[in-house]
């Protein structure tokens, strides 16, 4: 993660899939998120002079100034109000920007306060206003852009260099910087510019302030929780994610109960989300990174993935599978033997999927070397549950590139184990044979039906009341049952 946010950061997604949306009606874009309310009179602000040419021992108090000064809040829904003043500002905030990247001695106990009220009321901490559909869709509408930027991108820029400098002390800034003030950088942030700049900040914070941490931790917790079964929306879990990426690589082993409970509880069940392509590359980094860390955690992961493997969405299918894959790259091989069975079954089924791209995928599994090298070891098990679907599927599959990918998979597990291939090709050959014979039967013509005039004579020689001879009839009818069609034709 870089050290401070430069430009703007891109929103690609994750994977190249678009939905189709069911809405009549797409957003619209917003212009502005800013709760500023223009009272109707100029700003004025009184013009200081440069850092660097005043003397260095009344920089300092020229600094709080300067400060001070850029708590002035313009109003940006009006471009034509306050232009010079707007100007003004941006250039005192461009120089607070590099005085505090360079200069030294400036950062006394008076100038924390300060920086964290700037930081507060330049309101971009703050819940953004209700957007004009409830429907907001991450992944086809627009963003929210906020108009105030050109001067929220430089308070970022400073307070991110205000908090690496090497004169920045925990202990005085802990009084402002505070559990409140962590909240406030939680808060949902449509502007995806915005939510770049709030992840370096939130993981600033997190590594200067360890009294925070737990803290931090619990209400990204909280967040995920509420964002997989109460809300699905929420637009900074990749950011987050990001964020635990780099708080899991540094956890201590032996790993907590907390942590563990993490990572079974919240972020196997975010891959159940709709949105999942939007932070799905972060999140599975997320639980690589606790695997590498403890590989007993392998086999409750793998399960928790088979038990939401998506159903209906194909893309979803792929997302899982190179997730696997992520996952089979770092497995031990003891871990591996624990869930081989119920990985390769799924497996099985991806293999056999009408979708090429799922079959394409699973495929793939037999061009990584490790995955190569475990299946061999466990062949055994491996190819009886394999051979069945990958041998209908070379005679049967509509696309031959998954045909020529199948033939591959096979003459691979005929050099693993010739014997059992055999084995399993001439018992596959057998029970086909054996369901031909079934089906054949089935559809053999039934035995010609009696005529009707036949079978009354003979129950006239046997009966003699016209009672049993009724009897006799519905008895034979029901012992034949293929004649039943007939019988309702004629009684017609």
């Amino acid at each position: 993660m870089s050290s401070a946010a430069t430009t703007a950061p891109s929103v690609d997604k994750v994977d190249g899939f678009s939905r189709k949306s069911v809405r009549k009606a797409k957003q619209k874009r917003s212009q502005s998120s800013s709760q500023f309310r223009s009272q109707g009179k100029p700003i004025e602000l009184t013009p200081l002079p440069l850092l660097k040419d005043v003397p260095a021992p009344e920089q300092p108090e020229l600094f709080l100034k300067k400060l001070q000064q850029c708590c002035t809040v313009f109003d940006f829904m009006d471009t034509l109000s306050d232009l010079k003043m707007k100007e003004y500002k941006r250039s005192t905030l461009n120089e607070l920007v590099d005085y505090v990247t360079v200069s030294r001695g400036y950062l006394t106990e008076q100038a924390y306060p300060d920086v964290v009220k700037m930081v507060r009321v330049s309101q971009h901490f703050r819940t953004l206003p209700p957007s004009d559909s409830n429907e907001f869709d991450p992944e086809e509408d627009e963003p929210t852009l906020e108009a105030s930027w050109p001067h929220l991108q430089l308070v970022y820029e400073f307070f991110i260099r205000f908090l690496e400098s090497q004169e920045f002390q925990p202990s005085i800034a802990k009084k402002y910087i505070d559990q409140k003030f962590v909240l406030q950088v939680l808060v949902r942030q449509r502007d995806p510019r915005e939510r770049d700049y709030l992840k370096t900040v939130l993981h600033r914070i997190y590594g200067k302030f360890l009294g925070l941490r737990a803290f931090i931790r619990k209400q990204i917790n909280n967040i995920f929780l509420r964002f997989v079964y109460e809300t699905e929306h929420f637009n900074g879990v990749a950011e987050l994610l990001e964020i635990l990426g780099s708080i899991i690589n540094g956890f201590a082993l032996p790993l907590k109960a907390e942590h563990k409970q993490f990572l079974v509880k919240v972020l196997i069940p975010l891959h159940t989300v709709r949105s999942l392509s939007l932070f799905h590359a972060q999140l599975a980094y997320c639980i690589v990174q606790f695997l590498e860390k403890d590989p007993t955690l392998t086999e409750p992961v793998i399960r928790g993935l088979l038990k939401f493997w998506p159903k209906t969405c194909s893309q979803k299918e792929v997302m899982f599978l190179g997730e696997l894959e992520e996952i089979l790259d770092v497995i031990e091989p003891t871990q591996f033997v624990k869930i081989q069975e119920p990985l390769f079954k799924q497996i099985s089924r991806c293999v056999s999927s009408p979708h090429f791209q799922v079959a394409e995928r699973a495929l793939y599994y037999w061009n990584n070397e490790y995955i190569m090298s475990l299946i061999e070891e466990n062949s055994s098990v491996i190819l009886p549950i394999m051979f069945s679907s990958l041998y209908r599927i070379s005679k049967e599959h509509w696309n031959p590139a998954i045909v020529a990918l199948v033939y591959n998979v096979l003459k691979a597990f005929m050099e693993m184990n010739s014997t059992l291939f055999d084995e399993l090709t001439a018992t596959y050959k057998s029970d086909r044979s054996i369901e031909n014979e079934e089906l054949t039967s089935r559809h053999r013509a039934p035995p010609p039906i009696p005529p009707l005039a036949s079978i009354l004579a003979a129950l006239r020689r046997q009966y003699t009341s016209f009672t049993c001879v009724v009897n006799a009839v519905v008895a034979e009818v029901l012992a034949i049952p293929h004649c039943f069609t007939a019988w309702k034709s004629l009684l017609r």
